[in-house]
């Protein structure tokens, strides 16, 4: 029986010519057979979501806070459409009363809060373009932005402030005025006036704008909306103009997604507002919320106060990062490993029991109700007990950790792919199809995709198991980097954005991510080495977190840092007599040459090629960082730095192994 399929072609084909590649048929989601969704009329903007939201449920609840009494968290207060929609208008009028005209770049600096969704629709009714800030790009990237897209207005989160300052004196040559989201100290107000520059503290910038009126312009689908810097893993950041097309078109495709798997949101829906607003993700995810009049809550900006949050918040749809959801399965794993035998046995027993029937074909609501009520409803429960959704997306989600939590959260968990390019969902895999685990699903009823062959790398798109770069068309695409025509020419190609991200369609029309285009070398004998890929197979080596694998062409062999797991280290050295602290372990000879042959196992069971095993292991006790500079803010590797940064180390990788050394 042919198993059925998400996507439908609509054009065949091309085989390599001019020397160009050959380029596989186009397809496009099943649920837009007959065309696109459009948009709902009169939605032709941002502002449009907001505003008709305020229309239809004034009175819902949309954006909530802890109140903090005593010093101690206390029940979400909320702020209903119609108060938020005065606000918006008064923080516009204030915005235009400093000068600041249709068409002037407002940047927005600090963690998710009410204030920054109130200044970006303030932007986005005033015509002004909103520019996230945020520092997570490394040192000097706020500066950076705020040069680079001439940044007359910031709002900032108070304890950002000083950080702010610190772009002085180059941001003042366009930055004129700074709001806080909260208060401003008489220091503050000192440092900003020696630069000739206005602050103002949150309910003081208010009253500014009090008596004054101005009109709103009218606004365009084409008009930009936001320009949204990210990070290359080499070189500066790149502003990534946003359109309010893209957003609306994007807001009426993942609509009719949800809608055709029965998951449609609703104003009763709920959200749970931690994932930086800065990132394309959650922008339209919030925009998303806006649009259906459904609640925001914000966490209070601590990663470790976070799961409180839920538990107060009791969200329906929970949006992550793979990092968040790895927390979450270590601590689940060791809260199992902790209990008494007899609990392991239940819930090995209930687990094997319940991913056996959704195998068969259950759904994960009818797979093992019984489970579901002894077991799984703690682990439920700990999510606040209302989530439906789990959403990872931003970087690729490990097939173990998604299947567990497929089985023990008691919701879908789905795993979504896209660029700030694409305005983000482009793939997200769909509920109860267990087949699409590993995947990123089929596209997104509103986008084109084809594959392009890369045959320096072997990847053919025409072949019977259809391999090459992910292509992406439709209105959800960027109108180009700010400023750099010369790199919105290397991806947009005939109307075509080239990712170089390396898929593979599955049967089901689901999309696999196999490698990156860019990270291919070739090692001195002169094999080529596709580094990404070898770093997913190596990394589900459960005693490791992470791996850098490494190689020139200067060499013959690859070698590798890795992140060793502290637990399983720790537990490996207890069993094999090597005693010290983590760090030394990580030294000792003997651990490395255990990581080694674990790694070396994992490369024959994938009957990897000789070249492809790592001959030598470098162990980091301290994991690849932002701080370091060596991960983008999506954890994506920036494998020129990490060089840098492990330079010597991998010096002394080499030598060793080397002829007369």
């Amino acid at each position: 029986m042919a198993e059925k399929s998400y996507i439908i072609k609509v054009e065949e084909g091309k085989a390599a010519s001019d020397g160009k590649p050959s380029i596989g048929p186009v397809y496009r989601s099943s649920f837009a057979e007959n065309g696109f969704p459009s948009p709902i009329p009169g939605m032709e903007s941002c502002w449009d979501i907001f505003r008709m939201s305020v229309e239809k449920y004034p009175n819902n609840p949309m954006l909530g806070r802890r109140q903090i009494v005593n010093g101690k968290a206390g029940k979400y207060v909320w702020q209903t459409y119609k108060e938020v929609y005065d606000i918006v208008i008064k923080v516009g009028n204030s915005i235009r009363s400093c000068g600041v005209e249709e068409g002037g770049k407002c940047g927005i600096y600090g963690a998710n809060c009410p204030e920054w969704i109130i200044s970006m629709e303030a932007c986005n009714a005033y015509g002004l373009y909103c520019v996230p800030l945020y520092d997570t790009l490394g040192a000097g990237a706020v500066e950076f932005i705020i040069c680079h897209a001439e940044v007359s207005i910031a709002f900032v989160e108070e304890k950002k402030i000083d950080e702010l300052f610190k772009t002085f004196p180059n941001s003042t040559t366009f930055l004129r005025t700074i709001v806080s989201f909260g208060k401003v100290t008489p220091d503050q107000k000192a440092e900003a006036e020696k630069y000739g520059l206005a602050i103002y503290a949150w309910e003081e910038f208010l009253q500014l704008g009090e008596n004054k009126q101005f009109d709103l312009p009218v606004k365009k689908k084409s008009d930009i909306c936001t320009i949204m810097y990210t990070s290359g893993t080499t070189g500066d950041p790149k502003g990534v103009l946003i359109s309010n097309d893209s957003i609306v078109t994007l807001i009426a495709g993942v609509k009719r997604l949800l809608e055709c798997v029965n998951e449609q949101l609703t104003m009763k829906d709920v959200y749970i507002s931690y994932l930086p607003l800065a990132h394309i993700f959650d922008r339209v995810i919030e925009e998303l919320f806006i649009s259906h009049g459904a609640s925001i809550g914000f966490w209070r900006g601590d990663v470790k106060l976070l799961v409180e949050d839920i538990g107060e918040l009791k969200p329906s749809i929970f949006c992550a990062v793979p990092r968040v959801l790895d927390r979450i399965y270590s601590g689940l794993l060791q809260k199992i490993s902790g209990g008494s035998l007899l609990k392991k046995k239940l819930f090995d027993v209930a687990y094997s029991y319940k991913f056996y029937n959704m195998r068969k074909g259950s759904k994960h609501g009818e797979a093992s109700p019984i489970s579901d009520k002894i077991v799984f409803s703690k682990v439920k429960q700990g999510l606040g007990g209302n989530v439906r959704l789990i959403l990872s997306g931003a970087a690729p989600l490990s097939a173990h950790v998604e299947e567990f939590l497929r089985v023990v959260a008691c919701c879908h968990v789905l795993q979504g792919y896209g660029l700030t390019e694409s305005c983000a969902g482009t793939f997200v895999s769909l509920p109860n199809e267990l087949s699409m685990l590993g995947t990123v699903g089929p596209p997104v009823p509103n986008v084109d995709i084809r594959l392009e062959s890369v045959p320096e790398m072997g990847y053919d798109a025409l072949a019977s198991r259809p391999r090459g770069e992910i292509c992406i068309k439709g209105n959800t695409l960027f109108t180009g980097y700010y400023k750099r025509e010369d790199l919105t020419n290397e991806v947009m190609i005939d109307g075509w954005f080239h990712t170089g991200d390396i898929g593979e369609w599955q049967p089901d029309g689901s999309m696999k991510i196999i490698d990156r285009k860019k990270n291919i070398f070739k090692l001195s004998q002169g094999e080529y080495v596709a580094v990404e890929n070898l770093e997913n197979v190596y990394g589900v080596v459960s005693d490791i977190d992470s791996i850098w694998v490494y190689g020139n062409s200067f060499e013959s062999f690859l070698v590798a840092v890795v992140n060793p797991n502290k637990q399983a280290l720790e537990g490996w050295a207890a069993e094999n007599g090597v005693s010290g602290d983590f760090d030394s372990i990580c030294q000792n000879p003997k651990a490395k040459e255990y990581i080694l042959g674990e790694l070396s196992k994992i490369g024959k069971e994938k009957k990897l090629k000789g070249f492809e095993f790592i001959k030598a292991v470098h162990l980091d006790p301290v994991a690849f960082d932002m701080e370091r500079d060596l991960l983008t803010p999506t954890y994506k590797k920036k494998r020129p730095q990490l060089l840098k940064y492990y330079q010597s180390v991998i010096d002394n990788l080499y030598k060793p192994n080397k002829p007369n050394a």
